[in-house]
Protein backbone atom coordinates (compact mmCIF):
# COMPACT_ATOMS: atom_id res chain seq x y z
CA UNK A 1 0.00 0.00 0.00
CA UNK A 2 1.49 3.82 -1.06
CA UNK A 3 2.04 5.39 1.75
CA UNK A 4 -0.45 8.36 2.44
CA UNK A 5 2.00 11.24 2.79
CA UNK A 6 3.13 10.04 -0.52
CA UNK A 7 -0.27 9.60 -1.94
CA UNK A 8 -1.49 13.17 -1.04
CA UNK A 9 2.19 14.46 -2.85
CA UNK A 10 1.51 12.34 -5.79
CA UNK A 11 -2.75 13.38 -6.12
CA UNK A 12 -1.62 17.04 -5.91
CA UNK A 13 1.04 16.87 -8.64
CA UNK A 14 -1.38 14.83 -10.93
CA UNK A 15 -3.91 17.68 -10.42
CA UNK A 16 -1.68 20.39 -10.78
CA UNK A 17 0.04 19.01 -14.19
CA UNK A 18 -2.53 17.32 -15.64
CA UNK A 19 -3.29 19.02 -19.54
CA UNK A 20 0.67 18.43 -18.83
CA UNK A 21 0.80 14.94 -18.54
CA UNK A 22 -1.81 14.06 -21.33
CA UNK A 23 1.09 13.98 -23.53
CA UNK A 24 1.55 10.41 -22.06
CA UNK A 25 -0.77 8.78 -22.83
CA UNK A 26 -0.61 6.12 -24.92
CA UNK A 27 2.90 5.51 -24.88
CA UNK A 28 5.69 3.95 -22.96
CA UNK A 29 7.88 5.27 -20.33
CA UNK A 30 11.27 3.21 -19.32
CA UNK A 31 12.34 4.61 -15.81
CA UNK A 32 15.95 3.83 -14.61
CA UNK A 33 16.58 3.48 -10.40
CA UNK A 34 12.52 3.03 -10.23
CA UNK A 35 12.58 1.93 -7.12
CA UNK A 36 14.19 4.99 -5.71
CA UNK A 37 13.50 8.26 -4.26
CA UNK A 38 12.97 10.14 -7.10
CA UNK A 39 12.17 8.08 -9.74
CA UNK A 40 9.77 5.57 -7.58
CA UNK A 41 7.77 9.25 -7.65
CA UNK A 42 7.76 10.29 -11.35
CA UNK A 43 6.30 5.75 -11.90
CA UNK A 44 4.10 6.85 -9.15
CA UNK A 45 2.32 10.03 -10.89
CA UNK A 46 2.26 8.34 -14.17
CA UNK A 47 0.20 5.39 -12.59
CA UNK A 48 -2.17 7.81 -10.95
CA UNK A 49 -2.58 9.74 -14.49
CA UNK A 50 -3.76 6.52 -15.67
CA UNK A 51 -6.63 5.68 -13.39
CA UNK A 52 -7.28 9.56 -13.21
CA UNK A 53 -7.40 10.94 -16.06
CA UNK A 54 -5.53 10.11 -19.22
CA UNK A 55 -7.67 8.88 -22.66
CA UNK A 56 -5.36 5.76 -23.39
CA UNK A 57 -2.51 4.67 -20.36
CA UNK A 58 1.20 5.15 -20.48
CA UNK A 59 2.99 1.99 -20.03
CA UNK A 60 5.62 1.95 -17.68
CA UNK A 61 8.55 -0.38 -17.58
CA UNK A 62 10.29 0.42 -14.49
CA UNK A 63 14.26 -1.14 -13.79
CA UNK A 64 16.00 -1.27 -11.10
CA UNK A 65 18.86 -3.77 -9.68
CA UNK A 66 17.91 -3.31 -6.09
CA UNK A 67 21.11 -2.79 -4.65
CA UNK A 68 20.35 0.88 -3.12
CA UNK A 69 16.58 1.39 -3.34
CA UNK A 70 13.49 -0.19 -1.07
CA UNK A 71 12.48 -3.26 -2.82
CA UNK A 72 9.09 -2.96 -1.42
CA UNK A 73 8.82 0.70 -2.84
CA UNK A 74 6.57 -0.07 -6.11
CA UNK A 75 5.00 -3.22 -4.95
CA UNK A 76 1.92 -1.76 -4.63
CA UNK A 77 2.12 -1.76 -9.01
CA UNK A 78 2.30 -5.49 -9.31
CA UNK A 79 -0.30 -6.88 -11.21
CA UNK A 80 -1.17 -4.05 -13.27
CA UNK A 81 -1.53 -4.23 -16.98
CA UNK A 82 0.50 -0.72 -17.25
CA UNK A 83 3.57 -1.80 -15.28
CA UNK A 84 6.15 -4.10 -16.09
CA UNK A 85 8.91 -4.06 -13.67
CA UNK A 86 12.47 -5.75 -14.60
CA UNK A 87 15.01 -6.37 -12.37
CA UNK A 88 18.40 -4.65 -14.31
CA UNK A 89 21.27 -3.26 -13.74
CA UNK A 90 22.17 -0.35 -15.88
CA UNK A 91 25.90 -0.71 -16.07
CA UNK A 92 24.43 -3.71 -18.66
CA UNK A 93 23.26 -3.33 -21.79
CA UNK A 94 19.43 -3.07 -22.21
CA UNK A 95 17.11 -3.80 -24.91
CA UNK A 96 13.61 -4.53 -25.16
CA UNK A 97 11.33 -5.00 -28.48
CA UNK A 98 8.54 -2.41 -27.33
CA UNK A 99 8.55 0.81 -28.34
CA UNK A 100 10.10 3.38 -25.62
CA UNK A 101 8.71 7.01 -25.92
CA UNK A 102 10.43 8.59 -22.73
CA UNK A 103 13.25 7.17 -20.97
CA UNK A 104 13.97 8.83 -17.41
CA UNK A 105 17.31 7.58 -16.37
CA UNK A 106 17.82 8.12 -12.55
CA UNK A 107 19.66 5.04 -11.69
CA UNK A 108 22.94 5.98 -9.75
CA UNK A 109 23.90 5.56 -6.02
CA UNK A 110 23.80 8.86 -4.84
CA UNK A 111 24.33 8.71 -0.95
CA UNK A 112 28.22 10.66 -0.13
CA UNK A 113 28.58 7.80 2.60
CA UNK A 114 27.61 4.77 0.02
CA UNK A 115 28.98 5.76 -3.39
CA UNK A 116 32.44 6.09 -1.23
CA UNK A 117 32.07 2.38 -0.34
CA UNK A 118 30.94 1.22 -4.19
CA UNK A 119 32.84 3.79 -6.00
CA UNK A 120 33.36 1.79 -9.43
CA UNK A 121 29.93 0.81 -8.97
CA UNK A 122 28.64 4.52 -8.78
CA UNK A 123 31.27 5.45 -11.71
CA UNK A 124 28.98 2.31 -13.86
CA UNK A 125 25.54 3.59 -13.56
CA UNK A 126 26.65 7.19 -13.93
CA UNK A 127 28.68 6.82 -17.07
CA UNK A 128 27.94 3.18 -18.73
CA UNK A 129 24.73 2.95 -17.55
CA UNK A 130 24.10 6.94 -18.86
CA UNK A 131 25.60 5.29 -22.38
CA UNK A 132 23.34 2.66 -22.70
CA UNK A 133 20.34 4.06 -22.21
CA UNK A 134 21.38 6.73 -24.65
CA UNK A 135 22.06 4.54 -27.29
CA UNK A 136 18.76 2.94 -26.49
CA UNK A 137 16.97 6.54 -27.06
CA UNK A 138 18.77 6.55 -30.28
CA UNK A 139 17.76 3.23 -31.44
CA UNK A 140 14.16 3.99 -30.30
CA UNK A 141 13.69 7.22 -31.17
CA UNK A 142 12.60 8.67 -28.28
CA UNK A 143 10.67 11.48 -27.80
CA UNK A 144 12.54 12.64 -24.97
CA UNK A 145 15.38 11.34 -22.45
CA UNK A 146 15.71 13.26 -18.97
CA UNK A 147 18.47 12.47 -17.31
CA UNK A 148 19.18 12.48 -13.80
CA UNK A 149 22.40 14.86 -12.94
CA UNK A 150 23.15 16.62 -9.77
CA UNK A 151 23.99 19.61 -7.99
CA UNK A 152 27.77 17.62 -6.87
CA UNK A 153 28.87 18.57 -10.68
CA UNK A 154 29.32 22.62 -9.32
CA UNK A 155 31.78 21.31 -6.34
CA UNK A 156 32.58 23.73 -4.28
CA UNK A 157 31.62 27.17 -5.57
CA UNK A 158 32.81 30.45 -4.28
CA UNK A 159 30.38 32.93 -2.60
CA UNK A 160 30.11 34.79 -5.92
CA UNK A 161 28.63 31.92 -7.79
CA UNK A 162 25.98 31.07 -4.74
CA UNK A 163 23.19 31.13 -5.74
CA UNK A 164 24.62 28.62 -8.67
CA UNK A 165 23.76 29.24 -12.01
CA UNK A 166 23.64 26.17 -15.31
CA UNK A 167 27.02 27.97 -16.73
CA UNK A 168 28.95 27.63 -13.92
CA UNK A 169 31.72 24.71 -14.44
CA UNK A 170 32.40 23.93 -11.04
CA UNK A 171 35.12 23.60 -8.90
CA UNK A 172 35.66 19.97 -8.29
CA UNK A 173 38.36 17.62 -7.32
CA UNK A 174 38.69 14.36 -9.66
CA UNK A 175 41.00 12.48 -7.25
CA UNK A 176 38.95 13.08 -3.79
CA UNK A 177 36.69 10.37 -2.01
CA UNK A 178 33.91 12.12 -3.88
CA UNK A 179 35.01 12.11 -7.05
CA UNK A 180 33.45 9.10 -8.25
CA UNK A 181 30.41 10.33 -7.84
CA UNK A 182 30.95 13.52 -8.78
CA UNK A 183 33.26 13.36 -11.69
CA UNK A 184 31.19 10.48 -13.29
CA UNK A 185 27.99 12.60 -13.11
CA UNK A 186 30.05 15.34 -15.31
CA UNK A 187 31.02 12.47 -17.68
CA UNK A 188 26.95 11.48 -17.90
CA UNK A 189 26.25 14.94 -18.75
CA UNK A 190 29.00 15.12 -21.22
CA UNK A 191 28.02 11.78 -22.86
CA UNK A 192 24.52 13.21 -23.14
CA UNK A 193 25.36 16.09 -25.30
CA UNK A 194 27.36 14.15 -27.28
CA UNK A 195 24.35 12.15 -28.32
CA UNK A 196 22.56 15.16 -28.80
CA UNK A 197 24.74 17.24 -31.18
CA UNK A 198 25.54 13.90 -32.98
CA UNK A 199 22.37 11.75 -33.00
CA UNK A 200 19.87 14.47 -32.33
CA UNK A 201 18.57 12.83 -29.47
CA UNK A 202 16.57 14.80 -27.43
CA UNK A 203 17.88 14.40 -23.98
CA UNK A 204 17.25 16.69 -20.61
CA UNK A 205 19.85 17.47 -17.73
CA UNK A 206 18.73 18.05 -14.58
CA UNK A 207 20.82 18.91 -11.48
CA UNK A 208 18.65 18.59 -8.59
CA UNK A 209 19.61 20.62 -4.97
CA UNK A 210 19.43 18.38 -1.55
CA UNK A 211 15.89 17.10 -2.48
CA UNK A 212 14.12 15.54 0.42
CA UNK A 213 10.55 14.02 1.53
CA UNK A 214 9.03 10.39 2.20
CA UNK A 215 10.47 7.48 0.66
CA UNK A 216 14.31 8.47 1.29
CA UNK A 217 15.56 5.96 3.33
CA UNK A 218 16.14 6.86 6.89
CA UNK A 219 19.92 4.72 6.68
CA UNK A 220 20.77 6.95 3.45
CA UNK A 221 23.05 8.66 5.59
CA UNK A 222 22.69 12.06 4.04
CA UNK A 223 22.03 14.92 7.00
CA UNK A 224 18.16 15.22 6.99
CA UNK A 225 17.66 11.31 7.47
CA UNK A 226 20.39 11.24 9.97
CA UNK A 227 18.68 14.18 11.72
CA UNK A 228 15.04 12.54 11.46
CA UNK A 229 16.25 9.03 12.50
CA UNK A 230 17.37 10.31 15.46
CA UNK A 231 14.70 12.45 16.51
CA UNK A 232 12.16 9.24 15.50
CA UNK A 233 14.39 7.68 18.26
CA UNK A 234 14.58 10.35 20.61
CA UNK A 235 18.13 10.62 20.81
CA UNK A 236 20.21 13.48 20.18
CA UNK A 237 21.08 14.86 16.77
CA UNK A 238 24.82 14.49 16.45
CA UNK A 239 26.48 17.23 13.72
CA UNK A 240 30.16 15.78 12.41
CA UNK A 241 31.27 19.28 11.43
CA UNK A 242 31.19 22.64 13.17
CA UNK A 243 27.51 23.24 11.67
CA UNK A 244 28.18 26.48 9.52
CA UNK A 245 27.91 24.81 5.70
CA UNK A 246 24.72 26.03 4.32
CA UNK A 247 22.41 24.15 2.20
CA UNK A 248 19.10 25.26 0.34
CA UNK A 249 16.44 21.79 0.12
CA UNK A 250 13.85 21.26 -2.33
CA UNK A 251 10.43 19.18 -1.16
CA UNK A 252 10.57 16.06 -3.22
CA UNK A 253 6.81 17.13 -4.72
CA UNK A 254 8.08 20.42 -6.05
CA UNK A 255 11.52 18.55 -7.91
CA UNK A 256 9.07 16.35 -9.43
CA UNK A 257 6.60 18.94 -11.03
CA UNK A 258 9.70 20.47 -12.47
CA UNK A 259 11.22 17.20 -13.79
CA UNK A 260 7.75 15.95 -15.43
CA UNK A 261 7.83 19.78 -17.37
CA UNK A 262 11.01 19.51 -18.54
CA UNK A 263 10.88 15.52 -19.48
CA UNK A 264 7.62 16.93 -21.17
CA UNK A 265 9.01 19.83 -23.04
CA UNK A 266 10.52 20.38 -26.05
CA UNK A 267 13.89 21.34 -24.56
CA UNK A 268 17.09 19.57 -25.38
CA UNK A 269 20.79 19.28 -25.19
CA UNK A 270 20.35 21.87 -22.14
CA UNK A 271 20.45 21.60 -18.06
CA UNK A 272 18.40 22.92 -15.52
CA UNK A 273 18.63 23.23 -12.30
CA UNK A 274 15.72 21.83 -10.01
CA UNK A 275 15.25 22.78 -6.16
CA UNK A 276 14.32 25.31 -3.84
CA UNK A 277 16.16 28.87 -3.52
CA UNK A 278 14.08 30.50 -0.69
CA UNK A 279 15.87 29.52 2.46
CA UNK A 280 19.95 28.70 1.99
CA UNK A 281 20.27 27.56 6.03
CA UNK A 282 23.33 26.19 8.12
CA UNK A 283 23.56 23.23 8.99
CA UNK A 284 23.23 23.81 13.05
CA UNK A 285 20.23 25.71 12.52
CA UNK A 286 18.58 22.68 10.79
CA UNK A 287 19.59 20.80 13.37
CA UNK A 288 17.72 23.01 15.42
CA UNK A 289 14.65 23.39 13.25
CA UNK A 290 14.08 19.60 12.71
CA UNK A 291 14.38 19.13 16.94
CA UNK A 292 11.41 21.97 16.84
CA UNK A 293 9.56 20.30 14.21
CA UNK A 294 9.86 17.24 16.28
CA UNK A 295 8.17 18.71 18.91
CA UNK A 296 5.34 19.61 17.02
CA UNK A 297 4.83 16.04 15.04
CA UNK A 298 5.85 13.33 17.64
CA UNK A 299 4.47 15.28 20.73
CA UNK A 300 8.14 14.35 22.04
CA UNK A 301 10.21 16.43 24.47
CA UNK A 302 12.43 18.18 22.62
CA UNK A 303 16.10 16.69 21.64
CA UNK A 304 19.49 18.42 22.28
CA UNK A 305 21.87 19.00 19.21
CA UNK A 306 25.69 17.52 19.87
CA UNK A 307 28.29 18.49 17.76
CA UNK A 308 30.93 15.71 17.46
CA UNK A 309 34.29 14.86 15.28
CA UNK A 310 33.93 11.79 12.80
CA UNK A 311 35.75 8.76 12.84
CA UNK A 312 35.70 8.91 9.62
CA UNK A 313 38.83 11.04 8.33
CA UNK A 314 37.69 11.86 4.81
CA UNK A 315 33.81 12.97 6.14
CA UNK A 316 34.18 16.36 5.60
CA UNK A 317 37.35 15.80 2.73
CA UNK A 318 35.45 18.23 -0.51
CA UNK A 319 32.37 18.85 1.39
CA UNK A 320 30.68 21.72 -0.15
CA UNK A 321 30.22 24.81 1.86
CA UNK A 322 27.24 26.57 0.24
CA UNK A 323 24.99 25.15 -2.01
CA UNK A 324 22.11 26.81 -3.02
CA UNK A 325 20.41 27.01 -6.70
CA UNK A 326 20.20 29.95 -9.31
CA UNK A 327 16.62 29.07 -10.51
CA UNK A 328 16.17 31.83 -13.15
CA UNK A 329 16.63 29.56 -16.53
CA UNK A 330 13.71 26.72 -14.75
CA UNK A 331 11.79 29.49 -13.65
CA UNK A 332 11.85 31.37 -17.20
CA UNK A 333 11.53 28.33 -18.88
CA UNK A 334 8.66 26.88 -16.94
CA UNK A 335 6.70 30.33 -15.78
CA UNK A 336 3.72 28.20 -13.64
CA UNK A 337 6.65 26.08 -11.58
CA UNK A 338 7.83 27.52 -8.44
CA UNK A 339 9.02 25.63 -5.30
CA UNK A 340 5.35 25.57 -3.09
CA UNK A 341 6.80 23.51 -0.47
CA UNK A 342 8.30 25.24 2.60
CA UNK A 343 11.52 23.70 4.85
CA UNK A 344 9.26 23.71 7.98
CA UNK A 345 6.24 21.53 5.97
CA UNK A 346 8.13 19.68 4.31
CA UNK A 347 10.19 18.59 6.92
CA UNK A 348 6.62 17.92 8.71
CA UNK A 349 5.43 15.60 6.05
CA UNK A 350 8.72 13.74 5.78
CA UNK A 351 8.56 12.88 9.77
CA UNK A 352 4.58 11.86 9.26
CA UNK A 353 5.31 9.73 6.76
CA UNK A 354 7.56 7.70 8.39
CA UNK A 355 5.22 7.29 11.44
CA UNK A 356 2.65 6.35 8.70
CA UNK A 357 4.62 3.63 8.22
CA UNK A 358 6.53 3.23 11.46
CA UNK A 359 9.83 3.39 10.07
CA UNK A 360 12.33 4.55 12.68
Amino acid sequence: MLNPIIAEDVSSIVEELAPKLEVFSDSVLLVTGASGFLCSYIVDVLAMWNDTGCHAPCHIIALDNLKTSIPTRLAHLEGRSDFTFVRHDVAKPFMTDASVDWIVHGASIASPMVYRKFPLETVDANVSGTRHMLDLARAKKTRSMLVMSTSEIYGDPDDSNIPTPEDYRGNVSCTGPRACYDESKRMAETLSTIYHRQYSVPVKLIRPFNVYGPGLRLDDQRVLPDFMKTVLNGRPIELLSDGRPTRAFCYVSDAIRAMLMILASSHAGEAFNVGNDEEEISMCRLAERVADIAVEVLGSPRVTVKYLISSDRDYLTDNPQRRCPDLTKTRTSFPSWRPKVTLHEGIARTLRSHLAEGTR
